[in-house]
């Protein structure tokens, strides 16, 4: 990350521009904070400023990216050390939404079947179609790829998990109220929370579990029991505040009522395109990690839920305040919870880690485990089951895969 990159993005979070012309004008500076501009035009993870790993049952690492309008798999078995000749997922090139918050995602079920979704763009206003889809033959073959869910003006942002009972869980920033709303003469910030259920070739009919989110921001997901899932989302709240939500589901198709995570009264009338990490323990408790430019606080932070949701902890600061940080993502084994985030000097990135072993009552010191004098893609971390790991596509380093420890 370059200082014009960093100076560019703070300015694009600052300036007072309203919600549409905001996500319009700042999509390329925010792009730039977020990861690379890829040096070449190829559809190569060195040409990919994203990569989005997953972990399969058998201890796989699956890896999917975004470059010159194609989307790509691949497979490692020695935890990235190698991977596999690239299977496009993509049958052409097309417009893709790779923005600093938007990314392919991937889902790998014990059944060894891989479902990849992401998102175009079908117009010049930012309105895009959530894609999706699957290969059976363990990753050789991926069928053409299908709209998550037909009919809306745009879907982007999407995000997808499978639960323990083998589940596809997809959730989506959705503006299909937003027209009938305004047929009605009602006002309506900002997008629609979508979600979808898939136990096989097809995702059922989508359905809407919260009304006006903001448009812009990647959603934090996970599950606090099978078909019951948590989703962590920047939500508009009266008078334009842009802070972070909760829904936990109920059940597969019941979505809870939404709870404020912290009160950081950001009002904005734009689009930070940066969203909340979430992740939940065995005991389930709810992690959530957030950035925030609001009036009551500024910067990175995080909090827990003992409480399913519906009240948290005060925040908590992550990362010294001499530096900029951002990005953070968490991760849970049992009830260890690892977070990682960026650091930025102004001249250098850092990757800055801590972990607790205590379900979040109590934290390590920081540590750097990665750094990169160019730019790069967020920070993510993912498990092969006992070993968490720091996934990262760096432009001058490329892709690295780095062992934190091990819960047991």
């Amino acid at each position: 990350m370059t200082i014009s990159h960093w100076r560019a993005a703070t300015l694009a979070l600052l300036l007072p521009f309203g919600p549409a012309a905001a996500q319009e004008a700042t999509h390329d500076h925010m792009h730039d904070y977020g990861g690379a501009k890829p040096a070449c035009a190829e559809p190569t993870l060195a040409c990919a400023s994203t990569a989005t790993p997953a972990f399969a049952a058998d201890g796989t690492l699956w890896l999917t990216w975004a470059a010159a309008g194609r989307v790509s798999v691949a497979r490692s078995a020695d935890k990235g050390a190698h991977f596999s000749d690239p299977v496009f997922v993509t049958p052409e090139p097309v417009k893709l939404d790779t923005g600093p918050d938007s990314r392919p995602a991937i889902a790998v079920a014990p059944d060894g079947g891989i479902v990849v979704a992401f998102a175009v763009f079908k117009d010049q206003n930012w309105n895009g179609e959530v894609r999706v889809s699957r290969s059976a033959d363990g990753g050789q073959h991926f069928a053409s790829p299908a709209p998550i869910a037909a009919g809306s003006p745009s879907q982007r942002f999407q995000g997808m998990e499978i639960d323990s009972n083998g589940r596809v869980f997809a959730v989506w920033l959705d503006k299909r109220n937003v027209a009938p709303a305004r047929a009605r003469g009602e006002n309506y910030p900002g997008a629609a929370l979508a979600f979808a259920w898939s136990d096989g070739d097809r995702f059922q009919p989508s359905r809407i579990a919260a009304d006006n989110t903001c448009e812009c921001c990647r959603l934090g997901l996970g599950f606090v029991a099978p078909g019951r899932p948590v989703v962590a989302f920047r939500n508009v709240f009266p008078g334009g505040e842009r802070d972070h939500a909760l829904i936990v589901f109920d059940g597969p198709d019941s979505p809870g009522s939404p709870h404020r995570v912290s009160e950081d009264h950001w009002k904005i009338e734009g689009c930070p395109h940066q969203g909340p990490s979430l992740a939940v323990s065995v005991a389930g408790t709810i992690h959530v990690a957030w950035f925030t430019g609001g009036g009551v606080r500024t910067g990175l932070f995080m909090a827990r839920s003992a409480g399913g949701g519906a009240t948290f902890s005060a925040p908590t600061p992550l990362g010294s305040p001499a530096k900029q940080n951002s990005r953070a993502t968490l991760l849970a084994i049992g009830r260890t919870i690892y977070v990682a985030w960026k650091s930025f000097d102004g001249e250098r990135t850092e990757i800055q880690t801590i972990v607790s072993r205590d379900d979040g009552i109590s934290w390590s010191a920081p540590n750097t485990i990665a750094t990169t004098d160019d730019d790069s893609d967020h920070p993510l971390l993912v498990a092969d089951g006992h070993t968490a790991y720091l996934s990262w596509q760096t432009k001058h380093e490329g892709y690295r895969l780095i062992p934190l420890d091990r819960t047991s």
